[in-house]
C-alpha cells in the first residue's frame, strides 16, 4: 500500500519530523522506564534482540486512559508495552454468543440476495473487550447446508493454536446445528476482524470487527469505532468462487466486484437506491476511525476530504505516528488513524475506491462514498473535492516504524517461497490450473486437521497440506517470497496466522495495471540485500506482495502449533495459494474434547452433505 503525504508547505514542519508529533506523555514514559512489574503475564519473548528495549519499558502507576493520555494503560502497562514481551491478565471473561443463518441482505439497495449473516446483522456484531481479558465467543451453525467456523484475524492465539478456527488445519468444520465456545486470551490491543476460513463463505456475509481496548501512540477525544470498507459481489461468494476459477484456466481475470461498501452500506453501483453512511463530528475534536478491509477481491483506497489522516497502528501494532492524505488498505489490513475535526464546518466525503493500480477489479470506477458531517450543520451530500490520486502505485509504505524499537538480525539465509501457478492438486478435480506456494496447491481436510495427525503421531501429512516443519523454539525464521512468470503478475496480500511478521523490504510497485505485461523483479543478492530494514521494521501480520516482485519477511517462532500463510484474495487461497507452518509439533497439546466432538458431528454430517469440498477448502 501507498501513503500519500501531504505536500503543503504550511505543514512540511509537521511531516518532516514525524517524532514531534509523538504526544508528549510517551516521551514521559519512557524517561520514567522502570523494569516491569513482575505481576504480569509474560509471554515468551521475541528474542533477545528484537525488543530488548520495549521489554522493560512500563508506565507510571498513577497513568490514567484519557483524551490526552492514551500512551497509558493501567497497573503499570502503557504503549510502551510490547505486548508479545509481556501482556496483563485482568481475570475477566468478556462472553459473546453468535448465530450463522441463512438469510438475505441488501446492504446497497440494489435487492435482496441470497447471504449468510451473523445474529441477522451485516457486518456481525463488534465483538470488544480490554486488554489482557477473555474471550469466550460461542459460535451455533444454523446453517442448512454449510459447514462454517470463525477466524479471529491478526489475534496471535499465543499457545491456543486449536482456536484458531482454521478447517482442515486447527478444527474440523461445525456442522449444521453444531455449537463451538472459542475461548483465548486478548494479549494484544488494537482493530481486527473474524471471518468464516469455510471456502469463500465470508464473502456472503460472515463477518465482524474486533476491538480490543488499550493503549494509543496518537491522542483523540472519542473512538468511532471500527470502519470496514469491502467489496461486494450481486452474485453469491460461491458463484463468483467457480467463476474465478473457470476464469483462471482461460488466462482471465476474476470477475469484478459490483460495488463497494463503506461501514456496512453504500449507493448502488448506479447511484439509483440504497444509503450513505453518515458520520457526525464537532469541531475541535480528535476521532480515532479504526478502518477494516474485509474484502474478497479488492484492495482500496480510501481518504476524507480536507482533513488528513494520522496513522498510529499498522494492523495489531503501534507505529510512530505520521499524517497522511491517503490510505491503501490490503485485504484483511487495518490502520487506526486520527481525524481532527478542525476544518471549516460543513459535509465531506469519505471515499473508497478499488486500487486498479493492485489489479482490483470494481465495477464502480468511481468507488464508495461516506459522509463526515459537522454537527453544527444540516447534514447534506457535500460538494469537497478529493485529494490527489497517489502517482507512485500499489507500493508497501516505508515510513511506519513500530513504536517500540524492535531490530532483526540480519542474514543472508532467506528460504524462497515461490508464488505461482501449478497443476491442480485441490478437490475440484485434477489437472486444472491452480495457485500455489513452491508448486504445491494447499488442499485441506475437512474430516482431517493437522491437529489430528499431530495428536495421533502420525506424521505422514498429506502433500496437500503443504506443510513447512519449523521443529525449533526461539529462533529467527527468514522467507523471501517471489512471484514467478508462470502466472498472471498481480499483488498478492499475504497473511499469517499465530505470528506478526516483519517486513524487511519488498521490490516495490511495478505501476503497470495489466498482469500480462508486467516486468518480473527477481530478487537480487547482490543489490537487493543491502536495501533491507533491519533497523526498523515494519511489523504486522498482513502484508502486499508486489505484482511481479518479491517480498522479504521475518518471524520469530515462539507459538507451537499448525499456522496458516496464505494469500488473502478469496478466490486464491480457495485455488490453492497458502501453506501450513508446522512449528514446534511435539510441543502442541492434545486435542480439547470439545475438538473431538466437533470432528465427530462433521464426519457423521458430511458422509450426506448436498455440498462436498470442491476448493482447497480455505
Amino acid at each position: 500500500m501507498r501513503f500519500q503525504l501531504l505536500a503543503a508547505s504550511s505543514l512540511a514542519l509537521a511531516l518532516g519530523a514525524q517524532a514531534a508529533n509523538i504526544p508528549a506523555e510517551i516521551g514521559e514514559l519512557v524517561r520514567r522506564a522502570s523494569t516491569t512489574s513482575a505481576s504480569s503475564a509474560k509471554s515468551t519473548a521475541a528474542s533477545s534482540t528484537s525488543s530488548s528495549t520495549s521489554s522493560t519499558l512500563s508506565a507510571d502507576p498513577q497513568c490514567t486512559n484519557g483524551p490526552t493520555t492514551r500512551s497509558c494503560w493501567s497497573n503499570g502497562f502503557s504503549i510502551a508495552t510490547d505486548f508479545d514481551q509481556k501482556h496483563p491478565n485482568t481475570g475477566k471473561t468478556v462472553t459473546y454468543n453468535l448465530e450463522i443463518t441463512n438469510t438475505t441482505c441488501n446492504p446497497d439497495g440494489n435487492g435482496d440476495r441470497v447471504c449468510m449473516l451473523i445474529n441477522g446483522q451485516y457486518p456481525g456484531p463488534t465483538i470488544t473487550a480490554n486488554w489482557g481479558d477473555t474471550l469466550s465467543v460461542t459460535v451455533k451453525n444454523s446453517l442448512q447446508n454449510n459447514g462454517t467456523g470463525i477466524h479471529w484475524h491478526g489475534i496471535r492465539q499465543y499457545l491456543t493454536n486449536e482456536m484458531d478456527g482454521v478447517n482442515g488445519v486447527t478444527e474440523c468444520p461445525l456442522a449444521p446445528g453444531d455449537t463451538k465456545t472459542y475461548t483465548f486470551l486478548c494479549t494484544q490491543f488494537g482493530t481486527s476482524w473474524y471471518h468464516s476460513h469455510y471456502s469463500a463463505q465470508y464473502g456472503d456475509g460472515v463477518v465482524g470487527p474486533i476491538v480490543i481496548n488499550g493503549p494509543a501512540s496518537a491522542n483523540y477525544d472519542i473512538d468511532l469505532g471500527p470502519f470496514p470498507v469491502t467489496d461486494w459481489y450481486y452474485p453469491t461468494s460461491w458463484q463468483e468462487n467457480d467463476n474465478s476459477e473457470i476464469a483462471l484456466q482461460q488466462g482471465a481475470p476474476g470477475p469484478p466486484a459490483d460495488n463497494i461498501l463503506i461501514n456496512g452500506t453504500n449507493k448502488n453501483a448506479k447511484n439509483t437506491t440504497g444509503s450513505y453512511s453518515v458520520t457526525k463530528i464537532t469541531a475541535g475534536k480528535k476521532y480515532r476511525l479504526r478502518l477494516i478491509n474485509t474484502a474478497v477481491d479488492n484492495q482500496i483506497r480510501v481518504s476524507l476530504d480536507n482533513h488528513l489522516l494520522q496513522v498510529m497502528t499498522t494492523d495489531f501494532v503501534p507505529v510512530k505516528p505520521t499524517y497522511n492524505q491517503t490510505i491503501l488498505l490490503g485485504i484483511g489490513q487495518r490502520y487506526d488513524v486520527v481525524i481532527n475535526a478542525n476544518q471549516t464546518a460543513g459535509n465531506y466525503w469519505f471515499r473508497a475506491t478499488a486500487a486498479a493500480d493492485c489489479q482490483s477489479g470494481n465495477s464502480n470506477a468511481n468507488g464508495a462514498l461516506a459522509i463526515f458531517s459537522y454537527d453544527s450543520v444540516s447534514t447534506a451530500n457535500p460538494s469537497s473535492s478529493a485529494w490527489p490520486t497517489p502517482s507512485t502505485g500499489c507500493f508497501e509504505p516505508t515510513n511506519l516504524a513500530p513504536f517500540w524499537n524492535q531490530p532483526v538480525p540480519s542474514t543472508s539465509a532467506f528460504s524462497n517461497l515461490d508464488v505461482g501457478l501449478t497443476t491442480g492438486s485441490v478437490t475440484i478435480g485434477p489437472n486444472l490450473t491452480v495457485w500455489g506456494i513452491n508448486a504445491t496447491s494447499i488442499d485441506v481436510n475437512w474430516d482431517k486437521p493437522v491437529r489430528s495427525y499431530l495428536a495421533e503421531g502420525n506424521t505422514s501429512y498429506p502433500k496437500g497440506e503443504n506443510i513447512i516443519q519449523l521443529p525449533n523454539e526461539n529462533v529467527w525464521t527468514y522467507w523471501l517470497l517471489q512471484e514467478v512468470t508462470n502466472a498472471p503478475l498481480i499483488t498478492h496480500p499475504i497473511h499469517l496466522h499465530g505470528h506478526d511478521f516483519f517486513v524487511l523490504g519488498s521490490s516495490g510497485d511495478n505501476a503497470s495495471p495489466n498482469p500480462t505485461t508486467a516486468p518480473n523483479i527477481v530478487f537480487n543478492p547482490a543489490t537487493d540485500a543491502a536495501k533491507l530494514n533491519w533497523a526498523t521494521p515494519i511489523r504486522r501480520d498482513t502484508a502486499l506482495l508486489p505484482q511481479g516482485g518479491w517480498l522479504a519477511l521475518a518471524f520469530y517462532t515462539n507459538n507451537p502449533g499448525p499456522w496458516l500463510m496464505h494469500c488473502h484474495i478469496a478466490w486464491h487461497i480457495s485455488e490453492g495459494l497458502g501453506l501450513d507452518f508446522l512449528e514446534a509439533a511435539s510441543q502442541v497439546p492434545a486435542p480439547s474434547a470439545q475438538f473431538n466432538t466437533t470432528c465427530n458431528n462433521w464426519n457423521t454430517y458430511q458422509q450426506n452433505a448436498i455440498y462436498k469440498q470442491d476448493d482447497s477448502g480455505l
